[in-house]
């Protein structure tokens, strides 16, 4: 028998109940139930990403320790200030017919937010507790054979339930999967690399399963689908369990994430087939010293990784794969090659995706334990729960190349409590157990607190959040210890906004304009500009790498504006929430890779007279400055013995602003010119220009193209100041599905079509229709030019 598995995205109904009253009742779940009026949605689906942003959405009163606030504040903006609270009804029928009768039908779900019950034909079969957790659920003995099946969700979220904005509904997808009653277990297979050399690789493959199958057969193919490797698998004593070798296998690695694809049949007596299941694989090795930090198939690696959210910016929290892809492109061309799932297990797309690209992940469970952080959060489950749902995230998880290390918690507050160390050491092992190839981390905020009371003892690699300064001290004090900066620099800044004078500002101040400055000189009072973790990574050998806080900007937690309104997102991306990179994205990118980079800042329009620093971000040594081609003089990064910034920043500190143009040339260790650019006055705004960031999209409904329009001067320089509001159209095969500016204060919806630009520039997504054929954005403004684009949708 061949599994049949089913994608559930369309033909879903919806209802939206905010205030927990009993307006809505269990006749909801039942079949005849009228759902005519409800809505009609798809899955993936975030029920809350397209509201209008308010003040008093989910506006909690609380005390944030970890950002040095004791006293109880109210928080406007913590959870993204989005309508997030309330319980969200599913319904949709499924047929099964009458010749599925004896087969197994399962459903699984990628991930419901937050607490989420599953209804079958008006009947309770399943509740989930952990909103970031994939599930399946046996509806076998529930369905009617040869009939319409009615599946209803209801998904609620509560009240201060997180501290950032963690999405509604049935934000990832649905599965329906029907297979023999006898078959392969869900998450039941596990590819454990036993031992690798340049020539072999030993692979136990284990599978779980339900019935009385007699053995199993597992093909493996190289990525051209070529057969590398036939074995069979025995019965023996009531488990499917054997190592079969690998003979010269290819290795997966960043540069080359090469991956293997293993067919599992399980069969009867007879030797027919009864369940089947394919898994993607890799072959690697991965070690964690104590001097000399990572190595990935034997190479050092620094881990250059950023810490993400779950969100999409725009698209809330609901899953897709091109808007993800989209993110980790972005990190890739800035040299990040980690990514740390902050701070929650994370969606099978992105796992997928950091397999083929070639990204190491850090997989994290909990950003709390038994001690609450929020008032509805996951402490609340976690003593009945937690045990039970690390093993099912690690069984999931665990065949993916990708990932190196479990995280079982990120600056938990058991850090300080004398019983810390019990929850600690029952996670790790738990982990050891169910997966004994890869260690354990936790990002620490009080690592004083986690040695004291022997927590810090039960991790494998000690995570270090924004400790650089401590580095030495604690390698020197527990030298047999293996380090890592799990939480580093949490730089904050507004894209394209310029305060005057240019000065180190931590702890980030609140200014009138709710903007924080683009000079990535701020940050709040617990952390630190980008150079201070580069001096202290580069200095420090037996530090495994960093994980920036954050790759990108994400919805809610808008430090350092707590209940200051409009800021409803996070200042410490990378790259803002609409995807447009900061200036200190080419810090990383001169930093972490090889390209050759000159970025100079700020923009050219400021008043005349004014003393304007400029900054540049290179990956040369030396370069020399011009105003109106007028030298301001030649700056050299500064070795060790020089300041932290001076080590990674080129600064000219007075500048006298003149209309014109600035020009910064790089020289060569030879003396000679290597790079030069040019940033230019930019005159009043005149037309529109469009990017798109992929030429064409596929036409299956899914598919996304970003697209960023820029406002230009008659001359095509981009106007820093303009903030225009656009309007966006968008026809033919693809539709527009968001608008966004990337500023952090913006209340107007993200469905909104139109969108006033921020700092001369706005992001629309646009999806393909299922019909393949041209797509067409036009974008407009009162008083300049219009423009258009057009994509293939194919």
């Amino acid at each position: 028998m061949t599994r049949y598995t089913e994608k559930l995205t369309r033909g879903f109904k919806f209802l939206l109940n905010p205030e927990f009253k009993n307006t809505v009742g269990e006749e909801v779940f039942a079949p005849d139930y009228d759902d005519s009026a409800w809505e009609n949605i798809r899955v993936p689906h975030d029920w809350a990403a397209n509201g209008e942003f308010n003040e008093r959405n989910d506006c909690s009163y609380s005390a944030v320790d970890a950002d040095g606030i004791q006293e109880k504040i109210e928080h406007s903006g913590r959870t993204g200030a989005l309508p997030i609270v309330g319980t969200g009804y599913y319904r949709r029928t499924i047929h099964i017919p009458a010749e599925d009768e004896g087969k197994n039908i399962s459903l699984i779900f990628d991930g419901v937010m937050w607490d989420s019950h599953i209804y079958v034909n008006g009947k309770h079969v399943f509740f989930n507790h952990f909103g970031y957790k994939s599930f399946s659920v046996d509806i076998t003995d529930y369905v009617k054979y040869g009939e319409d099946n009615l599946i209803a969700v209801a998904a609620t979220v509560y009240e201060d339930c997180s501290r950032w904005y963690p999405g509604a509904g049935i934000y990832r997808n649905v599965y329906l999967v029907k297979k023999s009653a006898a078959h392969i277990n869900y998450n039941g297979v596990w590819l454990r690399q036993l031992d690798t050399s340049d020539n072999h690789a030993n692979i136990e493959c284990t599978i779980e399963f339900t019935g009385n199958p007699a053995k199993a057969g597992v093909i493996v193919t190289d990525p051209a689908g070529t057969v590398v490797k036939d074995v069979e698998i025995p019965l023996y004593n009531g488990e499917l369990d054997d190592i079969f070798t690998m003979e010269n296998p290819v290795k997966w690695d960043i540069d080359n994430p090469y991956l293997y694809t293993a067919t599992i049949t399980i069969y009867d007596e007879e030797g027919n087939a009864l369940d089947n299941a394919t898994e993607k694989f890799g072959v690697r090795t991965i070690e964690f010293t104590t001097d000399h930090g990572f190595f990935l198939n034997g190479r050092r690696v620094k881990l250059n990784g950023v810490c993400n959210h779950h969100d999409l910016g725009s698209l809330g929290a609901a899953v897709n794969e091109a808007a993800l892809r989209r993110q980790l492109k972005l990190m890739a061309d800035m040299g990040v090659n980690s990514i740390r799932t902050s701070h929650n297990p994370p969606s099978p797309e992105l796992l997928k995706l950091c397999d083929e690209l070639g990204f190491l992940v850090m997989d994290e469970f909990f950003d709390e334990w038994w001690i609450p952080k929020v008032k509805n959060g996951y402490a609340k489950y976690f003593n009945e729960h937690a045990k039970q749902d690390v093993i099912d995230v690690i069984k999931r998880d665990r065949n993916h190349p990708s990932v190196i290390l479990w995280s079982i918690g990120n600056e938990i507050n058991e850090q300080g409590h004398k019983e810390g160390w019990r929850t600690a050491k029952m996670l790790t092992e738990t982990c050891h157990v169910t997966d004994p190839t890869r260690l354990t981390t936790a990002g620490f905020n009080n690592p004083w607190g986690a040695f004291v009371n022997h927590l810090a003892d039960y991790v494998d690699v000690v995570g270090l959040n924004y400790k650089p300064h401590d580095y030495v001290y604690f390698h020197e004090k527990h030298p047999n210890l293996r380090l890592i900066g799990t939480e580093t620099a949490s730089c904050v800044s507004t894209r394209g906004v310029y305060h005057l004078p240019a000065e180190i500002e931590i702890p980030a101040p609140c200014t009138d304009d709710l903007a924080v400055s683009a000079y990535e000189l701020a940050a709040p009072g617990w952390a630190y500009y980008p150079e201070r973790e580069f001096a202290a990574q580069d200095d420090c050998e037996f530090v495994a790498g960093e994980y920036v806080w954050t790759g990108m900007d994400y919805l809610g937690e808008p430090t350092p504006y707590y209940n200051q309104w409009p800021s409803r997102s996070s200042y410490f991306g990378i790259v803002d929430i609409a995807g447009l990179p900061k200036n200190r994205y080419y810090a990383y990118m001169a930093h972490w890779t090889d390209k050759e980079v000159l970025h100079v800042f700020p923009h050219w329009n400021f008043k005349e007279g004014e003393n304007v620093p400029v900054h540049c971000y290179t990956s040369y040594r030396k370069a020399e400055l011009f105003v109106n081609g007028k030298s301001q003089g030649i700056r050299t990064l500064a070795g060790k013995s020089g300041g932290e910034i001076e080590r990674y920043r080129l600064m000219w500190k007075d500048v006298t602003f003149e209309p014109g143009e600035i020009k910064v040339v790089a020289y060569g260790d030879n003396g000679a010119v290597a790079c030069e650019t040019v940033v230019r006055t930019a005159g009043n705004p005149y037309r529109i220009i469009l990017e798109a960031d992929r030429a064409s999209i596929a036409a299956d409904g899914d598919d996304l193209c970003y697209i960023t329009a820029s406002i230009v001067d008659e001359n095509g320089t981009v106007c820093p100041l303009a903030d225009n509001r656009l309007y966006f159209e968008a026809e033919g095969a693809c539709e527009l599905l968001t608008t966004d500016n990337g500023d952090q204060r913006e209340t107007q919806s993200f469905a909104s079509h139109d969108k006033k630009a921020l700092s001369g520039m706005c992001v629309a997504c646009v999806r393909s229709l299922e019909t393949a054929g041209k797509g067409k954005l036009k974008v407009t403004a009162e008083g300049l030019l219009p423009a258009e684009i057009e994509i293939e949708i194919k």
